[in-house]
């Protein structure tokens, strides 16, 4: 049987420490010191030399496991991470030795051997003890809506865009997850489109305090719940209740979730030679995100579902941006910067004056309504060319005289 160098170190060292006992040169306390051992234990080793002889001072603990790792597969592990695979944090990269390389290797020893060879750094410990909040207990009973800027495509580290993520807080599903370059009520509109076409309507949106979400008066204050966004709007009307987050740690799920995704998805997003947007949202939707699922999504408490049937409601007409305006005396409505031309509406002579709503829709379309429900015809005015410029001419050995340029300016 094959011992550890160290074994027959430790062997030799005790030998040496005991012969010297049993002539008399040290007293046998003073062996046990030097050992820092107690006399009781020394005995014991005492009589195994006696018995045994230098074989029976081996500590038999001190062997090779049978069931050590092989050299070449230890070898095999770090080569992957350390050439293909670095940056992966120890998770992310057991499941990906383990699905797509074969290797069986525990998670705790791929951790330590990554640390170890000094390819994953020992993370700092936790701050103060928080007392966690259970689960919701229902799939669908809150969603967790938040983006995350980070330069997602490693291989256009210039660019950074926004990741628009959806999780469900009782099941830790990731209900949707795309990039887009803010976090804009349009992208967010988008995403909550998608889960409620997929899903159905939730109870309750878990958000921060960003400007599309909530009116803050004062900074880190309270939100002003006479006052609601267009996604507040689109929410009250859809029967969702928006819950608005005050600290980092009270969102600490979707922060959660940020971390894993950054650690997953970049790396994911380079091994596979990602470099669009177009082409990252694509893996995201193919790929990632039903294999995030299989990881990480666990069953709820409850099995029943709290997501409602959407029914008869049109989506189209609540997730857009709804704006009041009044009509022109020359029925014409500006909006965004183009100018409307309301047609003439039979039975009225005129449309001046009338309260309307203007709707962009999230497929760029925009529809005028009169509340409550009649859609008006219109026509949309070609934005009217600069006029051009009056070349600045010399006069003498100067420019214009001020005042004709005064009169020039006044004219023109």
């Amino acid at each position: 049987m094959g011992f550890a160098t160290a074994a027959w170190e430790r062997a030799m060292r005790i030998q040496d420490v005991i012969l010297r006992a049993l002539s008399g040169q040290i007293h046998w306390f003073q062996a046990a010191e030097i050992l820092q051992m107690t006399p009781r234990n020394l005995r014991r080793w005492r009589e195994r030399y006696e018995q045994w002889g230098y074989n029976g001072l081996v500590d038999q603990r001190r062997c090779p496991s049978k069931r050590r790792v092989p050299t070449a597969q230890l070898e095999q592990v770090l080569r992957l991470y350390r050439e293909r695979y670095a940056g992966f944090n120890a998770r992310h990269f057991h499941d990906i030795v383990r699905r797509e390389h074969g290797i069986g290797l525990s998670y705790s020893y791929v951790k330590q051997a990554l640390q170890q060879a000094g390819l994953l750094p020992k993370r700092r410990s936790r701050g103060r003890h928080r007392r966690r909040r259970e689960p919701r207990a229902c799939f669908g009973e809150m969603l967790h809506l938040d983006g995350s800027r980070h330069p997602w495509l490693a291989l256009d580290p210039d660019a950074r865009q926004t990741l628009i993520t959806i999780v469900d807080d009782a099941t830790s599903a990731l209900l949707y997850a795309q990039l887009w370059a803010q976090e804009t009520t349009r992208a967010v509109m988008s995403a909550l489109a998608h889960v409620l076409r997929t899903d159905g309507r939730p109870i309750a949106l878990y958000t921060d305090r960003a400007g599309w979400a909530f009116y803050t008066p004062r900074a880190s204050g309270p939100v002003d719940p006479t006052r609601i966004t267009q996604v507040g709007r689109a929410l009250k009307q859809l029967g969702i209740t928006h819950i608005p987050a005050y600290s980092p740690q009270a969102r600490g799920r979707s922060e959660r979730m940020n971390r894993t995704l950054q650690g997953r998805v970049v790396n994911e997003f380079r091994v596979a030679g990602i470099r669009t947007v177009v082409a990252a949202n694509r893996y995201l939707r193919d790929v990632y995100i039903p294999q995030h699922n299989a990881t990480f999504r666990r069953a709820p408490r409850d099995a029943a579902t709290a997501f409602a049937p959407l029914g008869r409601v049109d989506l189209n007409a609540i997730l857009c941006q709804e704006d009041a305006r009044i009509v022109a005396p020359d029925n014409t409505v500006l909006v965004a910067g183009r100018l409307l031309q309301i047609e003439r509406q039979r039975g009225r002579r005129t449309c001046a004056g009338l309260e309307v709503l203007v709707r962009q829709h999230l497929d760029g379309a925009v529809t005028v309504i009169r509340p409550p429900n009649q859609r008006l015809a219109f026509s949309v005015i070609p934005s009217r060319a600069p006029a051009p410029a009056v070349p600045a001419r010399r006069h003498g050995h100067g420019r214009w005289p001020k005042d004709l340029v005064d009169q020039v300016g006044t004219f023109l």
